[in-house]
């Protein structure tokens, strides 16, 4: 439709009213994109934005961000992708970055610790009920099943995530590839399996965690690795944030980074501004400038590179068996984390009684996690007021 000032500008308007109250994570952000662009604006066909939402499953990063960048894309062309990719991005940015001044600021006082109390159980919940949600969808046989449990193994074991991630898709397509490669081949590849986690568990002892000096130069290379090679649901991020920033460098606690999901999940927009929340821990406004370029940077160069490859790409049998065992293991990366998380989220009978509470919620009624997470904070209030 071409790249005039108007395409652009309501590309703009569009984009930074969702990016400022889309709450509740990448499915919620999905369903608002089509109300909006194709049942309100008729931009484009239900046809047409399941391709789209096809091609942001395909390629690293947060999905929701790369379904509107593509829209952006298809609307106005490259001028597009970067008007409606970075307009969804800043507003959530920008809430991220307050909360974070607020956090540094008051984080230590009864209110704040009263907040964060009752939102992290809450956000637990959450990611347990993202992780049933997808498991249904991403586990479709046994070959996933199996791909899922030996990635869980693996990581529980202290495999380093990319390599699980990595070793999970090329077995998948493998798989998949073997009835043409032979019988004698296909019939190799189930006694080869078990090996999966042993070899990940063996790469990674090569490499022990050691403390690493903070620097501005290496946390945007880090959030530039995890943006160019995270696969699945936003809620894989806290895996790699996790292994690294936690255990692997030292540079944040648990506690630290359970507050940062927290805030994560509490603000609108990308999940993925987590690392805005991060970078102003560790550095400041600059730190959360450069934080949330890394992790963003590459959904647009990978959407601008694949839009033209992905018709292709789609039809191949193989590379889908690759996406499918990345999915099935993006799974096990999620249910690892989610279960330490747990243990630093749930410390008492009350918190316990929050996420079995906000759990049963969100799987019996459609309602936005935001108000979960508001409702969460609200109690960690009261709780702490009644604690004195």
């Amino acid at each position: 439709m071409g790249t005039d000032s108007r395409n652009l500008r309501e590309l703009a308007f569009v984009f930074l009213r969702l990016g400022a109250t889309a709450f509740g994570g990448p499915a919620a952000h999905i369903g608002v994109l089509r109300e909006e662009v194709v049942r309100r604006r008729g931009w484009l066909a239900d046809a047409e934005f399941l391709d789209l939402l096809g091609a942001a499953n395909l390629i690293p990063g947060p999905n929701s961000t790369e379904l509107a960048i593509h829209i952006g894309r298809k609307r106005a062309g490259f001028p597009g992708l970067v008007v409606a990719g970075a307009a969804f991005i800043l507003p959530a940015m920008a809430v991220t970055l307050a909360f974070a001044w607020a956090y540094v600021r008051f984080g230590t006082l009864p209110a704040a610790a009263g907040f964060l109390y009752g939102v992290k159980p809450v956000i637990i919940a959450i990611v347990a009920h993202a992780l049933w949600g997808l498991g249904r969808v991403a586990i479709r046989g046994r070959t996933s099943a199996f791909v899922a449990i030996a990635a869980l193994a693996a990581v529980a074991a202290g495999a380093h995530e990319l390599a699980v991630l990595a070793a999970a898709g090329l077995l998948a397509a493998a798989i998949r590839a073997a009835p043409r490669l032979g019988s004698g081949t296909a019939a190799l590849l189930p006694a080869a399996l078990p090996a999966l986690p042993a070899a990940l568990v063996a790469g990674s002892a090569a490499a022990p965690s050691a403390s690493v000096p903070f620097a501005l130069q290496s946390l945007f290379l880090f959030f530039l690795k995890v943006g160019s090679v995270l696969y699945g649901s936003g809620y894989v991020l806290l895996a790699f944030l996790r292994a690294d920033l936690v255990h692997r460098w030292g540079w944040l606690t648990e506690e630290t980074l359970l507050d940062a999901v927290a805030v994560g999940q509490f603000t609108p927009g990308p999940l993925f501004t987590t690392a805005t929340f991060i970078g102003y821990l560790l550095a400041g406004v600059p730190g959360a400038a450069l934080a949330t370029l890394g992790i963003f940077l590459p959904a647009f160069v990978f959407v601008a590179a694949s839009a033209p490859l992905v018709p292709r790409i789609r039809r191949s049998p193989i590379a889908g068996a690759f996406l499918d065992g990345v999915n099935a293991a993006s799974l096990a990366l999620m249910a690892v984390v989610a279960w330490h998380l747990g243990r630093a989220a749930v410390v008492d009978v009350p918190a316990a009684a929050l996420a079995v509470v906000a759990a049963i919620v969100l799987a019996r009624y459609r309602l936005n996690s935001a108000w979960l997470v508001l409702a969460g904070a609200a109690i960690g209030l009261a709780i702490a007021a009644i604690r004195g």
